[in-house]
């Protein structure tokens, strides 16, 4: 997936930029980073577990914040890596509605390797952009 990690942006924060050649792809590499940094290894997350989350907001910007944050959000409460599935974003009547299909599998310590815990994600030099014909995320994240 393509996206890179940057450094010398927060000390106590881990950066990263993800894009794609629409939202869907810049999404799925930001949910891929994510996942990334929570674990080594994310060839090792089984689809055991199919989650459906659905999300409206009213920027781009905000539908990819909340996606990141419902994440983290699934690693701390049920104690779940996931990855992204399937997705369909759609923008109507100045809304943009996300249905995306997460799969993964509650967190195994024999067989994952846990990276950093994340605590959240920050609006910090958090930013959603289109650059010619490519979508790209700036995301900081709270360690």
């Amino acid at each position: 997936m393509p996206y890179k990690y940057l450094d010398n942006i927060a000390q106590a924060d881990i950066a990263f930029e993800a894009w794609g050649k629409n939202p869907e792809e810049m999404i799925i590499s930001a949910c891929t980073a994510t996942e990334n940094i929570m674990i080594e290894n994310i060839n090792s997350i089984y689809p055991k577990e199919i989650k459906n989350l659905h999300i409206k907001e009213n920027s781009l910007e905000m539908l990819v914040f909340r996606t990141i944050e419902e994440l983290i959000f699934f690693k701390d409460s049920e104690k779940i890596f996931l990855l992204p599935a399937d997705i369909n974003l759609r923008n109507k009547n100045n809304y943009f509605y996300l249905d995306i299909i997460f799969q993964g599998e509650k967190i195994n310590p024999d067989r994952h390797n846990p990276g950093v815990d994340i605590k959240g994600i920050t609006l910090h030099n958090f930013k959603v952009e289109q650059i010619d014909n490519q979508w790209k995320t700036t995301v900081i994240l709270d360690i």
